[in-house]
């Protein structure tokens, strides 16, 4: 499995466009690396790069922009309304498959000892990657920001973790760090006022606000007998937020960093700005997306509104965004399009054929042409896929019913379990497909030496012993399709126990099918052990699927008769 890290970095450069181009063409000149999003910002005058790979890919990357951007920009002349002191203000990297944190700072370090070195920058290492606990705080390393820091570089305090103690008017200093995944998340306000956004951060923020004497604005803030400053903490826990004015959309905005969305989502910052802004007079009309956001968390949100909806959860992805993005306005400054803000649909690989994206029409002409796949295997995982979409059709039916309205989270439930063996059943149609093509590129390998021969046996091996546990997978995931698709005769709306009765005669023929592939690539592997095991396994499966759908049927049939 390939390590993954997604690096960040902010440009103070949102308005020239030619500039920002410069940048990115410099990251995309990098193999290994995927350029995921470039959202500049007139008001900020700042523009937050995405981009995506391995390691080692990544820190070359990031270099190559940062030392375009010591170029191209002039800090001596940058104006905008978000904190900065440098060119390249910050360059996180996060961790997002198969690395560590640990393993993420080091290289946030690397490349940290690199730009000081190479480009004479002052570099400050923030979050995971600091070396003290005061400079984990980006806000700590900045303060002052451009302006103060010709002073701050003088104090020995405050000596650059790599680079010059020199202050260079064009470049300014960086952070770099490592960090969870951020969340940069703005809340539109009905006010032109930055006080009354601010008002609303401080409500919200996990620092919160200072406890002042006399003045609440103006007054001087308390101390503790020990002489610390007194603060009442915000609603958010990993929540930061500031109040802003954007003339570009001539609102006020709650600008929000979400450090660390399993403690606080998206959704529950939004009902927090929300719930702040009605106290004060205000009102939320909206939100955006600064960057990209993970799918977890755009399925969170959707989950989140539709139950206070008393809605079933157990409805397509397509929805549940839908129902996000409508209930968080993420729609109310720019159309949101899902396929260029959400992490994982902007890694997938367009050009890669899926038999899962064609039509209905497409993937029957595919299966009936010269080419052996997509052949049974593929077939009953979509017959799989297929009756339990008709359980789940019924759950969903029966969450709504007019007078069950007590009953809509039982339903729910089951409708939520339906789409998720749905989707399972979905990827087995393409993963079927795959595990026979491994086959055929193993039977492909060169055999002219003994050790080429003995290399393709193996990878033959393998690949077959693949192509059996895939549609056996098949076998269980579909048999599990039948405890819904019971329920749902048993318990569900009345007026669609037939569709429940086609679910079942769908789910009992994807088990059935998907073993015989499991019986015919089972004839060509040499375990023994292994083949006799999963053979005993699966013709147990089948016969309980044989049964539980001919209890299914006979109900169906004694409802119908009623």
């Amino acid at each position: 499995m390939k390590k993954l890290i997604e690096c960040v970095p902010n440009f103070s450069e949102g308005r020239d466009m030619t500039i920002i181009k410069q940048i990115t063409d410099e990251i995309e000149k990098v193999e290994g690396v995927k350029l995921l999003d470039v959202d500049p910002g007139k008001a900020t005058n700042r523009t937050v790069v995405t981009f995506v790979g391995e390691p080692e890919a990544v820190i070359e990357a990031a270099f190559l922009a940062i030392t375009k951007a010591s170029g191209i920009i002039d800090m001596s002349k940058h104006k905008g309304e978000h904190p900065r002191f440098g060119g390249t203000d910050v360059c996180p990297l996060v961790p997002v498959a198969n690395v560590s944190m640990e393993e993420t700072a080091e290289y946030a370090r690397k490349l940290a000892e690199r730009v000081g070195r190479e480009l004479g920058i002052p570099v400050y290492c923030y979050e995971n990657a600091a070396f003290t606990e005061e400079r984990r705080n980006l806000a700590n390393c900045r303060a002052g920001e451009y302006e103060g820091l010709p002073k701050k570089l003088e104090d020995p305090h405050w000596k650059p973790d790599f680079g010059p103690a020199k202050f260079n008017p064009r470049t300014g200093a960086i952070a770099i760090g490592a960090r969870d995944f951020l969340v940069a998340y703005n809340v539109n306000l009905n006010t032109t006022s930055t006080r009354r956004a601010n008002a609303v951060a401080f409500d919200i923020r996990d620092k919160g606000r200072p406890v002042r004497e006399g003045n609440p604005i103006t007054g001087k803030i308390k101390k503790d007998e020990q002489g610390n400053e007194i603060w009442i903490p915000g609603a958010l826990k990993a929540c930061k937020a500031i109040g802003w004015f954007i003339e570009e959309y001539g609102i006020a905005q709650v600008s929000i960093n979400l450090t660390n969305i399993s403690i606080t989502p998206v959704h529950e910052a939004f009902e927090a700005a929300c719930k702040s802004a009605q106290e004060r007079g205000l009102r939320v009309t909206g939100s955006e997306l600064v960057g990209l956001i993970p799918l977890r968390a755009m399925i969170d949100a959707g989950k989140y509104f539709l139950r206070k909806q008393n809605r079933s959860v157990g409805v397509s992805e397509e929805e549940i965004i839908k129902i996000a993005v409508k209930s968080l306005g993420l729609d109310d400054l720019k159309p949101f399009v899902a396929e260029d803000k959400i992490i994982e649909f902007k890694l997938k690989d367009e050009k890669k054929k899926s038999l899962i994206d064609m039509t209905c029409k497409g993937f029957a002409n595919e299966t009936a042409s010269e080419s052996p796949a997509p052949g049974g295997g593929s077939v009953s995982a979509y017959i799989g896929a297929l009756g339990v979409s008709l359980g789940t059709m019924v759950a969903n039916l029966s969450s709504h019913k007019s007078g069950w309205d007590e009953r809509w989270e039982e339903f729910s439930n089951w409708a939520e379990k339906g789409q998720k063996l749905k989707d399972e059943l979905l990827f087995l149609v393409d993963e079927d497909t795959r595990s026979f093509n491994k086959i055929m590129d193993a039977f492909g390998l060169p055999k002219d030496t003994h050790e080429e021969k003995t290399f393709r046996t193996e990878a033959i091996e393998e690949a077959t012993k693949y192509a059996i546990e895939v549609p056996f997978r098949t076998m269980k995931v579909a048999f599990d399709t039948l405890e819904i698709i019971r329920a749902m005769v048993e318990k569900g709306n009345p007026n669609s126990v037939t569709d429940a009765g086609v679910g079942a005669l769908c789910a009992r023929s994807a088990v059935m099918g998907a073993f015989l592939n499991v019986k015919v690539n089972a004839a060509g592997l040499k375990e023994k052990a292994f083949v006799d095991d999963i053979l005993k396994k699966g013709a147990t499966i089948e016969s309980k699927a044989k049964e539980l759908e001919s209890l299914i049927l006979e109900e169906v049939n004694k409802k119908i008769s009623k």
